[in-house]
């Protein structure tokens, strides 16, 4: 485990910087969004260093509800703290500013958009150890060239995914809108995220075919381990058919995929690649499980970033969703490679 959780003056500054970047001005209404289960310390560094900036702060915490599945769910960037109730949203909407420290955060939520369509922004903070965010911030020059691979994206017919170990897979993108962030949120209507640093879309319905193969060092978030023995997962027509490998990682793959007995938790999510450098593969390594929630690792620079779960530009909604970060990949928007072997290709380096 890292050291107890005291809070470290140093942390209070990088969480005022942060807060800098998403033009947080002395006198506007922030809330601060938690649950019961959140990891306090980053409750309490978001309002220490709000009050150093001069905002109008309050708090709404919310209980984390009970679980409402038969398998453990994490990393799924969709609270459902909130759970839909109007007066909740309502009390979270009217600030300037919401600072989300939701254990699974507000990213996926359907809630979301009704916040932001009444002008708020959301700045979410990832369920991590401040020491992990301590390596990160907003960066507005990251935010222009994920920008520019979301508009990449949205301008490409096609995109293709192919590596070494046997991945090929097909994206149909006519009308796919792109996404990239940094981690900003700096204006009304705007979300950013602590870590942040990709490139990603969510594909239409019956877009993507072909097939997936992870290899010794890809990593599985929701497992929040990396990747041992090779699993190779057939695609068609957006879910995945088969699960083959011998390994303990297909195995588990197997065996949690089907506990949920849900067609839809099979079918992707987001598809896209990291854009950060300063994010690292390798750090998995360095926390225990409960210190971190794995968002570094969605982001690392030069990674395929394959997901499964609820897409809402397809119109399917599971609480299951794994995000299987790919090293090695080659990434082709109409067979222009912005990623070539797992390492960012001009303009986008």
């Amino acid at each position: 485990m890292l050291a107890h959780d005291r809070i470290e003056p140093k942390w209070i500054d990088m969480f005022e910087e942060a807060f800098a970047l998403c033009a947080v001005q002395r006198g506007e209404v922030a809330a601060i969004l938690s649950e019961s289960q959140s990891r306090r310390i980053l409750v309490e560094l978001a309002e220490l260093a709000l009050s150093r900036m001069g905002a109008r702060i309050y708090h709404l915490i919310v209980p984390t509800p009970r679980a409402s599945q038969v398998v453990p769910v994490r990393s799924t960037g969709a609270s459902t703290a909130l759970g839909g109730v109007k007066q909740i949203i309502d009390a979270v909407a009217g600030a300037n500013l919401v600072i989300d420290c939701t254990i699974e955060g507000l990213l996926h939520s359907p809630e979301r958009k009704d916040i932001l369509a009444r002008g708020a922004r959301i700045f979410m903070i990832s369920n991590e150890h401040p020491e992990l965010l301590e390596r990160f911030k907003p960066n507005p020059e990251l935010q222009r060239r994920c920008v520019a691979g979301a508009q990449m994206i949205s301008a490409a017919k096609t995109m293709q995914v192919i590596s070494p170990a046997g991945t090929d897979l097909r994206v149909d993108l006519v009308d796919v809108q792109g996404r990239g962030s940094a981690g900003l949120a700096d204006r009304p209507g705007m979300m950013g995220y602590w870590p942040a640093g990709l490139c990603l879309c969510f594909p239409k319905k019956g877009s993507v075919n072909g097939t997936l193969v992870l290899a010794p060092g890809d990593v599985n978030l929701t497992f929040k381990r990396y990747v041992e023995s090779p699993v190779r997962c057939t695609i068609e027509n957006d879910a995945i058919l088969e699960i083959e490998g011998a390994g303990l990682d297909a195995e588990l793959l197997r065996s949690y995929f089907s506990a949920w007995n849900d067609p839809l938790a099979y079918t992707v999510s987001h598809i896209g690649w990291g854009m950060n450098p300063g994010a690292r593969w390798d750090s998995l390594v360095m926390y225990d499980k409960a210190d971190l929630n794995g968002t570094e690792l969605r982001a690392f620079a030069g990674n395929f970033l394959y997901s499964t779960g609820a897409n809402e530009t397809a119109g399917r909604y599971t609480d299951c969703h794994f995000d299987m970060p790919m090293r090695h990949c080659t990434v082709l928007l109409d067979d222009r490679a912005v990623v070539r072997d797992g390492m960012l290709q001009a303009p986008l380096s």
